[in-house]
């Protein structure tokens, strides 16, 4: 059996129980999947003053017996909204570790160097991820000042791993 793009999977982090994406700020690996809704909709408030918050998420390869390798992420599509954009990161911990939890969502994770991985050619490189393994990956959504409110600003992760070393 070969690893199939269905089995990698982006799951929330924040507790194993954790549903709610809003609490999705580090922490064990949640079993529940992550979806387009990470972040909530731009406020007034937060188009006006501008806005910068963060989400973890985990990268896991879901196939019981095959590692996947060369897995890589990176932004497929960007935010719809021209006064935002997502950025990510690579949690430091590495493979299958729980990642830091950040007080809240405005709070930055320590030492993390976030990138645009706008296409495949930039993707960040998670490596082999054996049958079961996580990645730990930081999510910024940088709100620019001035920026009108937005429903849905959501965006696309991409995730891509292969069969063979």
């Amino acid at each position: 059996m070969a690893i199939a793009s269905t089995d990698m999977k982006v799951y929330l982090s924040g507790g194993g129980s954790n549903t709610d994406p809003d609490l999705s700020l580090g922490g064990a690996i949640s079993s529940t999947l992550a979806g387009t809704d990470l972040f909530d909709d731009v406020s007034a408030s937060e188009a006006s003053a501008g806005d910068t918050e963060y989400r973890a998420v985990y990268v896991k390869n879901t196939n019981s017996t095959d590692s996947a390798y060369v897995t890589k992420i990176w932004v497929q599509t960007n935010t719809p909204s021209s006064s935002s954009a997502v950025t990510i990161a690579l949690a430091g911990e590495g493979a299958s570790a729980t990642i830091e939890t950040v007080t809240d969502e405005s709070t930055a994770p320590s030492g993390e160097s976030f990138s645009t991985a706008e296409n495949e050619a930039a993707a960040l490189s998670i490596g082999t991820l054996a049958p079961g393994a996580y990645y730990g990956v930081w999510i910024k959504r940088v709100i620019t000042a001035a920026a009108s409110s937005y429903a849905n600003d959501t965006f696309t992760l991409r995730v891509k791993a292969d069969t063979t070393t």
